[in-house]
C-alpha cells in the first residue's frame, strides 16, 4: 500500500528488496533493524477552484473551512485556488463561488447522502463531494492527490462506480465504466494503473492485477441492476455498449483458472508479491457470477451460451475456494499466511456468505485490529506496525452492516468519522498516534465508506449465484 515512495496498495515487487535493505544497518558484523517511520499526512483534502473549475490538493498544514455542501475552501487569505495561493473575493470570483456552490448542492440533492447521525452525514457529504472531483471528464478516477497516487486504478474505479450508482449518480458511474472499457487490454485484463488522460497504462514494472476483471464485472452488474434495462430503453442500449468489455473480462477470468480451479498467481490489492490469494480469487468469483447474471439482460443464444460457461467456471472457482482457502479459515493464501481483509470479499454485496465465512470474518477482524482502533490489511502485512488502513476498515464495516452486525459496523464507521482530516476527508492511513496519515481523500476509502453507510439502512444488491 502507499508507504514512503510506494503508492499504498500500489507497490512494485522489485521495491521489496530495496525496502528490506534500506531498513537494516550493519555495524561490525551486527545487523540492526531500523524502526519504520510512522507516516504523516501530506494532503488533507481537495478543493475546487471556483472559476477554473479544477480540483486542487490542499496541503496538510493549511487551515481553512469548506463552504457548506461544497468544495469551495475559505482560508484566511480568501478562496483557495491553488497550492500556496488564496484570493480575496472580487465581483467575478464571488459569482464563480456562488455558481460552484449551487452546482455542488444540486448534485448532492439529485442523489442520496447516507447516514443517520450528524457525523455520518458529514462524512458521507464530504466523501461524495471528494468523489465528484476525483472523477475526471473522461471517466478516469484519481485515487489520490499526490505524486504516485494521481492515476486511475481499475479496482478503485470499480468501487467508486458502485458507490456513485447506489447513491443516485448512475450517469457519472457510467462514465467511469466507459473509461475502463477504453483502456481494457485486448486479452480482457487491466494493468495495475492508468494515466488519467486515457493514453495508456503506467509503465512501472507492475504486472496486470487480475482482480480487476472481477471488480469491473461487479461494477457493471451493480450499475445495470439499478437501471433495470428495458427492451428498447437507454439503459439497455448503454449496457449493450459495455457488453464487449464484459465478455472479454469474463472470458479472461475463465482462462485464468488453473487445474485446481483457482486463478493463476497474480498481484492483488497488497501489491507486494505475485501469489494465489483470496484477494484475487474472491473478486473473480463475484465477477463471473455477475457476468452470468448480466447475460440475461442482453439476451440471445450467444449470451446464453456465455452465461452457462461463466456460471460453470464460477461453480468450479467457488468449490476450489472452499476446498483450499476454507481449510485454513479463509486466510490470505491456500496454505494459510494469516488473516486477510479480503475475506470480506466473500460476503455481501459480492456473495451470500456461508457460516464458515462469517466465522472467518469475525476472527480476521479481531486479528487485524490495531491499537488505534482501526484495521490493517493482513496479519502478515509488512507495513509500518500500528498503522490502520481506512479502505480495509471500511470493507469490514460494509461486511458487518450487510450481515446484520449493525453495532459492529457502527463502531467502525464512528472510528472512520473520528479519524478524518481537519477538512473532513478520509485519509488512506491512520498512524499509531491516531493521526490521519498519507493522503486524503482516498477514493477507495470514500466508496467503501459510502456503501457501508448505505448498508446500515438497507441491504445492497448482492450478486446472485446463477442457476445451474
Amino acid at each position: 500500500m502507499r508507504n514512503g515512495n510506494r503508492a499504498g496498495h500500489r507497490r512494485v515487487v522489485a521495491v521489496a528488496a530495496a525496502v528490506a535493505l534500506a531498513g537494516a544497518i550493519t555495524t561490525a558484523g551486527v545487523t540492526l533493524t531500523k524502526p519504520r517511520a510512522q507516516p504523516n499526512l501530506t494532503v488533507a483534502g481537495i478543493a475546487q477552484d471556483p472559476c477554473q473549475q479544477q480540483a486542487r490538493p490542499v496541503p496538510a498544514r493549511l487551515n481553512g473551512q469548506f463552504e457548506p455542501d461544497s468544495s469551495i475552501l475559505q482560508t484566511a487569505g480568501g478562496v483557495y485556488v491553488a497550492p500556496g495561493e488564496s484570493i480575496p473575493l472580487a465581483t467575478a470570483e464571488s459569482a464563480c463561488v456562488a455558481a460552484a456552490e449551487r452546482t455542488a448542492d444540486d448534485w448532492l440533492r439529485a442523489g442520496l447522502v447516507p447516514g443517520t447521525t450528524a457525523a455520518q452525514r458529514s462524512m458521507a457529504t464530504r466523501a461524495l463531494l471528494d468523489l465528484r472531483l476525483a472523477v475526471q471528464s473522461d471517466g478516469a478516477v484519481l485515487v489520490g492527490w499526490h505524486p504516485g497516487w494521481e492515476y486511475d486504478w481499475p479496482r478503485d474505479s470499480s468501487w467508486v462506480a458502485v458507490a456513485l450508482t447506489d447513491t443516485g449518480h448512475p450517469a457519472m458511474a457510467y462514465q467511469i465504466l466507459r473509461f475502463l472499457q477504453r483502456v481494457q487490454a485486448n486479452d480482457g485484463t487491466w494493468a495495475a494503473r492508468y494515466l488519467p488522460d486515457g493514453s495508456g497504462p503506467v509503465r512501472d514494472g507492475r504486472p496486470a492485477e487480475l482482480d480487476a476483471d472481477g471488480w469491473v464485472l461487479w461494477a457493471v452488474w451493480s450499475w445495470a441492476s439499478t437501471q433495470r434495462p428495458g427492451p428498447r430503453g437507454p439503459s439497455r442500449r448503454e449496457l449493450a455498449l459495455l457488453w464487449p468489455m464484459v465478455t472479454r473480462a469474463a472470458s479472461a477470468a475463465v482462462r485464468s483458472l488453473t487445474g485446481d480451479g483457482l486463478p493463476r498467481a497474480a498481484m492483488d490489492y497488497w501489491e507486494d508479491s505475485v501469489l494465489v490469494t483470496l484477494g484475487t480469487a474472491a473478486p473473480l468469483l463475484a465477477g463471473l457470477r455477475a457476468a452470468a447474471d448480466l447475460a440475461a439482460d442482453i439476451g440471445g443464444a450467444t449470451a446464453a451460451g456465455d452465461a452457462r460457461r461463466w456460471a460453470a467456471a464460477g461453480v468450479r472457482l467457488a468449490g476450489a475456494i472452499a476446498a483450499t482457502f476454507g481449510r485454513t479459515g479463509y486466510q490470505r493464501t491456500p496454505t494459510g499466511s494469516g488473516a486477510d481483509a479480503a475475506v470480506t470479499f466473500l460476503g455481501p454485496p459480492f456473495a451470500t456468505p456461508d457460516p464458515h465465512v462469517l466465522l472467518a470474518a469475525r476472527s480476521a477482524q479481531q486479528a487485524l485490529a490495531v491499537a488505534n482502533g482501526g484495521l490493517r490489511p493482513g496479519a502478515r502485512w509488512p507495513g509500518t506496525p500500528g498503522v490502520a488502513w481506512t479502505p480495509e476498515t471500511a470493507c469490514f464495516a460494509l461486511f458487518d452492516a450487510e450481515t446484520g452486525q449493525h453495532s459492529r459496523a457502527a463502531a467502525l464507521l464512528a472510528w472512520l468519522a473520528a479519524h478524518r482530516t481537519r477538512l473532513g476527508s478520509l485519509p488512506e492511513q491512520v498512524n499509531s498516534a491516531g493521526q490521519p496519515a498519507s493522503v486524503a481523500p482516498l477514493s477507495w476509502s470514500d466508496a467503501a465508506t459510502l456503501l457501508a453507510l448505505l448498508a446500515q439502512a438497507r441491504h445492497l444488491s448482492t450478486v446472485p449465484v446463477p442457476p445451474q
